[in-house]
């Protein structure tokens, strides 16, 4: 089997998850086993020039061309210590997301569709002294896709079943879901980004009580809904938006919700969050029942992300959906905290083989193409004598 190691560093900046994973086969025959899987947190200072890099008023070329290479460097440098910790020498390849700074998924007046993650790869190789393969998502979008969803062609290898209607949905900053109808083929799979996940309820904890995230939906349970202001959210377009569609920071970010608390500054935190978590469950519910139930209802929605921790969430998604189970990935036996860094790892695998890894269905292409640019592993003694 290949052993690789996929990273990922999401949305909602709370860190890097490096999960080492064992990949026996590849497209329909993949089997994965988690290895070892840990989170490095963020710096606070690297979070917030990621932030002023993402915002479009913000950042200067200048700093984002340094911010790649302190990314790569700080990639680097965890893969490196994660591999000595836990006595890792057998690396085929480090597959890695990188961070997203802009995405545009579709061509305007102005620009061409592009998409950028930063975390420079050539550092990573050169600190970790593995091969590296990063930029998954250019290909596709060079092929006329979006550039995503990834994960759905993974999770359609590793949990399709003969019997069972599973939505898996993954909280992250953003909500996504991938439908996998009961023995489902490839181009039946449907995916997309049903709106915010913890994103809001995030940006009101910190606004509020000054700390990352609800700890296990505590402050959301305990305060009111506010109805005034979950009907307004549930008109933002979004929500109704046929898929293919994706969102992100962009739409559902810091300048979103400084603008829903300057509004609604009469109300409290408690209330603000309780109302945000609502309309996270009222947007996945909403397009499930909308776009995901065309071949009957949902058996199980499995849940995934930082997310899948808050369990006022979780109640109020099984309240929305109204029928079916909700299951963590432990319910399953997986880790939910690191299946996105295991999907870029499955994603790696097949890159390694030769094998295309986007779903058209999900992301629009034309073409089934191979993703992932490869930066090669040094090779020390060559090197020297080549100087």
């Amino acid at each position: 089997g290949m052993k690789l190691i996929g990273l990922m560093s999401g949305t909602s900046l709370d860190g890097l998850d490096l999960a080492y994973c064992d990949i026996e086969g590849y497209y329909l025959s993949t089997k994965v086993k988690l290895i070892t899987y840990e989170e490095v947190k963020m710096p606070s200072d690297l979070k917030e020039k990621i932030q002023h890099a993402c915002d479009i008023h913000g950042a200067h070329v200048d700093e984002i061309c340094s911010l790649n290479f302190e990314l790569g460097h700080w990639f680097g440098n965890a893969v490196q210590a994660f591999m000595k910790k836990h006595g890792i020498t057998d690396v085929d390849a480090v597959c890695s997301h990188g961070q997203t700074i802009y995405h545009i998924p579709h061509a305007t007046d102005r620009f061409v569709s592009s998409t950028l993650q930063i975390g420079e790869p050539a550092v990573i190789a050169w600190l970790s002294g593995c091969q590296v393969i990063s930029d998954f998502r250019k290909m596709d979008m060079a092929a006329g896709g979006e550039g995503g969803p990834l994960v759905p062609y993974v999770d359609f290898l590793l949990y399709r079943d003969a019997s069972l209607n599973r939505i898996l949905l993954n909280i992250g900053g953003i909500s996504n879901i991938t439908v996998l109808s009961a023995g489902c083929l490839e181009e039946q799979v449907q995916a997309f980004d049903t709106g915010p996940g913890n994103m809001l309820i995030d940006e009101a904890m910190r606004h509020y009580f000054h700390t990352e995230y609800d700890r296990n939906g505590n402050t959301g349970r305990g305060g009111q809904l506010i109805i005034p202001l979950l009907e307004e959210l549930k008109k933002h377009p979004y929500v109704d938006a046929l898929p293919p569609k994706s969102t992100g920071r962009e739409m559902f970010g810091r300048q979103f919700a400084d603008d829903l608390f300057r509004r609604y500054e009469k109300e409290n935190g408690e209330d603000m969050v309780c109302t945000l978590t609502h309309f996270t469950a009222y947007c996945n519910a909403r397009n499930i029942h909308r776009y995901a139930e065309k071949d009957g209802l949902v058996d199980q929605l499995i849940v995934s992300g930082g997310g899948s921790h808050n369990s006022f969430l979780r109640e109020l998604l099984l309240e929305y959906l109204g029928h079916g189970t909700v299951l963590t990935q432990e319910d399953l036996g997986f880790n939910s905290d690191a299946k996105e860094a295991v999907a870029f790892a499955v994603l790696g695998n097949e890159t390694l083989h030769g094998h295309y890894a986007n779903m058209k269905s999900a992301t629009g292409a034309s073409k089934s193409v191979i993703l992932g640019n490869i930066t090669p592993k040094l090779n020390h003694e060559t090197t020297e004598e080549m100087e």
